[in-house]
């Protein structure tokens, strides 16, 4: 019997001392989802090179005699660039000269025979059997004559690569060789980067180019009447001209899942330069969508999901596709939630499924 007192006793005081858990309540911002439509700027990284960008290579080999620019000079298109050692070229350009007139003289011999046999033929002093072999031994003088011509071209050529322009108007990139230098056919001089016109490049993800699709059409359409686009430099500043989309590389780099999209800007005051690297900002007018701010966004991995808030106030993740706005505030709700829906708002990351929710 005390056995079972004590037994009881100690059920009690244990009951007495341990306090039960109570039910865990947070206090956090929400929102509920709703449709608008809002102006809002998309963004990329950009790496920009003139559309004029050239590699300046030898054609020929020959010995460098003469260097006409340095590093970072501006040049206009047929400026000399260097000049290789012409002697060699020139003797060769000599022989083809000669050799040129040489089959000249042979084909206007030949022809001289050919006239006369005719005439020969005719009177039946010779047969025609002469006259014939005359008269393709004229062929073959005039085939010679064309030959002849077309070396003499090729040496005309060999000489011209001896100097070495500028096909463009642009800046002069570093020099690679030094006078003196041996320059083997195929060698890389320099770049001359053209400056008259800025080419900026950008990768749109997949769920961009939809995005942008679905606003403004096909892809030929988004080169047609996308707005003007912005260049934001690495401070922050803007620069001044504004660029147009000029082509879409169309087809999806499938390690990436991307394509490459370009925009041209001026250069008339040479303030961009090839290997710069910035922003490109386009303002996108967002039609009947959902916004969310980027505070609601819990990214795990590869995947992103928002916290729904339900009728019991209860908090469950759900998975979602968003495209941020260039604001850096907000991102467009693609998928997953649906406008009147409820969501965590502010501090998404510290919710844990199933917490109560109270706003």
């Amino acid at each position: 019997m005390a056995k079972t007192l004590l037994a009881g006793l100690c059920v009690v005081l244990v009951t007495g001392c341990v306090k039960m858990p109570e039910e865990q309540h947070t206090s956090y911002e929400t929102l509920t989802l709703s449709r608008e439509t809002v102006t809002a700027p998309m963004t990329w990284s950009a790496s920009v090179r003139g559309t004029g960008d050239v590699s300046i290579v030898a054609r020929t080999t020959g010995t460098l005699v003469e260097i006409k620019v340095k590093d970072g000079q501006r040049v206009k298109a047929g400026d000399v660039l260097f000049r290789l050692d012409s002697r060699s070229a020139e003797n060769v350009l000599e022989h083809a000269k000669a050799d040129l007139q040489t089959a000249i003289a042979y084909r206007d011999n030949a022809q001289l025979e050919t006239e006369s046999n005719k005439e020969l033929a005719e009177q039946g002093i010779i047969s025609d059997y002469l006259l014939r072999k005359s008269e393709n031994a004229l062929q073959s003088a005039e085939a010679r004559v064309l030959q002849a011509r077309a070396v003499l071209r090729d040496a005309e050529l060999k000489l011209g690569y001896c100097t070495i322009k500028s096909p463009v108007d642009g800046l002069v990139g570093n020099i690679i060789p030094h006078t003196g230098d041996v320059i083997a056919e195929g060698m890389m001089l320099t770049r001359v980067a053209g400056v008259s016109e800025m080419e900026a490049s950008f990768s749109l993800t997949e769920s961009q180019i939809h995005a942008l699709v679905s606003e403004l059409g096909s892809l030929d359409e988004v080169v047609k009447i996308a707005p003007p686009l912005t260049f934001r430099f690495k401070d922050g500043s803007e620069y001044s001209e504004k660029g147009r989309i000029t082509s879409l590389s169309g087809m999806v780099d499938q390690r990436t899942g991307s394509i490459t999209c370009y925009v041209t800007f001026p250069n008339p005051k040479g303030e961009l330069f090839s290997g710069m690297q910035g922003t490109v900002v386009m303002p996108i007018e967002w039609e009947n969508v959902i916004l969310v701010p980027l505070t609601s966004i819990v990214r795990i991995q590869d995947k992103v999901l928002v916290y729904k808030v339900g009728a019991d106030s209860l908090a469950t993740g759900a998975l979602v596709e968003i495209e941020e706005l260039g604001d850096g505030t907000r991102a467009v709700l693609h998928s997953g939630a649906q406008a009147g829906e409820t969501i965590v708002a502010k501090g998404a990351a510290n919710v844990h499924e199933k917490d109560r929710v109270i706003w």
